[in-house]
Order: structure tokens, then C-alpha cells, then sequence
């Protein structure tokens, strides 16, 4: 009976100014460390002892992680970084607030670009200053999978090789793990794990510092699922 625990990051400093952030990598804000923390705490309250620790390679999911391993007594854990946890690349939307967008191209194309399962948002060029190419911490990646801009879908094709390989054996190995990442890179994976339908994942929203916990049979079937209220 194998337990999976899904933290979005606590409230990033561009959530809180209302700008797409995607690949960009900005800090946690002075809410988003306490949503975090409160997480943690949640986290120790209802006994949860994990074995894995996963996140991603951008630093408000990172001390997401680091502030609920240590409220929960458990920073000593594994840990493991990956890309593929990242956040959805919001292509050359990023950076842009969201309301200013709004008034560039219209509501409607907007939240099409943000809530749509498979329409990509403007790409961004690989030799724009901002591009992910210029990043040290993907500089081991081929060139050609590092994204210009992702949809709902592209997120969920590059998340599940992460679960394949690595995730989903340490499920069956009677491990529990946590995952502190993204809005959308959890939208892809709950939607993989709850086999929910591309028209019902448009609805789906994962709150900030929020635990979802997972049980898990040997045949890594959902047995339980339990959010954690802040």
C-alpha cells in the first residue's frame, strides 16, 4: 500500500504579480514559503514517513520540497531533480502579465493558450535570450527537445517517462514518495494517474501548498485519495 504525495509549489513572487512563469525561474514568495511549511506540517500530522523525494529543476518547487521535508522531519530523505517535473513553458507568453496579455489578444485566446489541453501558446526562438537553450542546468539536453513553448499535452508526453522509469517502480517497490512541482506537470500527472479525459482536465486546478495523497495497490491502482487542507 504505497503512498504518493503531490505538493504544487507554495505561491511564486510572479503568481502573486499575475505573470506567466513557466520555464522562468523565480523565487517563492513570503506567502508561498509559509503555504510550504504549512504543508509540511500537514504532511507530519497525518504520520506520512516517505522514502523518495522528486522535484523539478526550478527553485520555487525545490524549496517547496526542502520546506516540507524539514517541517515534516524528513529532509534527510533521497531527493531527485528532474526536468521533465518541470512546469509547463509557456513559450514567449512567459514573463507577460496575464491580464495585460488579455488585452493584447483577446480573453478568449488567452485562456484558450492557458486552459486548452492540446493549443500551444506563441513559441518562443531558440535564440531569444530568454530561451531554456541558454540555461546552464539544460545545457545536457539535445537541443531538440528542449521546448519553445508547451501545451497541457507536450507536458504530460515528457512527464510520463519520468513516472515509467522511475516514479511507478518505486510505487511497486512499496516505496512512498512525494513530488513538490508544478501546477501543470501535476495536472499531467494526475490526469495519467486518475485516467481523466482531455475535456475534463481543463477543469482540473491544483492549489498552491496543498498535499493530494495517493494509496496505491500492488498493481498500482488507486486505492484512496485525500487532500491535506492548508
Amino acid at each position: 500500500m504505497a503512498k504518493l504525495v503531490l505538493i504544487r509549489h507554495g505561491q511564486s513572487e510572479w503568481n502573486l504579480s499575475n505573470q506567466f512563469t513557466g520555464w522562468v525561474d523565480v523565487n517563492l514568495s513570503d506567502k508561498g514559503v509559509e503555504e510550504a511549511k504549512a504543508a509540511g506540517r500537514k504532511i507530519k500530522e497525518a504520520g506520512l514517513e516517505f522514502d523518495q523525494a522528486y522535484t523539478s529543476v526550478l527553485t520555487r518547487a525545490i524549496k517547496t520540497l526542502h520546506f516540507a521535508l524539514e517541517e515534516s522531519d524528513q529532509l534527510w530523505i533521497p531527493e531527485t531533480k528532474t526536468w521533465r517535473l518541470n512546469e509547463r513553458h509557456y513559450g514567449a507568453l512567459q514573463g507577460q502579465n496575464k491580464a495585460e496579455a488579455a488585452e493584447k489578444w483577446g480573453d478568449e485566446q488567452v485562456h484558450i493558450w492557458r486552459r486548452s489541453y492540446d493549443t500551444l501558446p506563441p513559441l518562443l526562438s531558440a535564440d531569444d535570450e530568454g530561451s531554456a537553450a541558454n540555461d546552464r542546468r539544460y545545457a545536457n539536453l539535445d537541443p531538440r527537445i528542449v521546448p519553445g513553448g508547451e501545451n497541457l499535452k507536450v507536458t504530460l508526453e515528457r512527464v510520463i517517462p519520468f513516472w515509467e522509469d522511475h516514479i511507478a517502480p518505486d510505487l511497486l517497490a512499496g516505496k512512498n514518495v512525494i513530488i513538490a512541482a508544478h501546477g501543470n506537470s501535476l495536472r499531467a500527472l494526475t490526469k495519467y494517474i486518475e485516467n481523466i479525459s482531455d475535456d475534463d482536465i481543463i477543469n482540473l486546478e491544483m492549489a498552491t501548498g496543498e498535499p493530494v495523497v495517493y494509496t496505491f495497490n500492488d498493481k498500482l491502482e488507486v486505492t484512496d485519495k485525500t487532500k491535506l487542507g492548508k
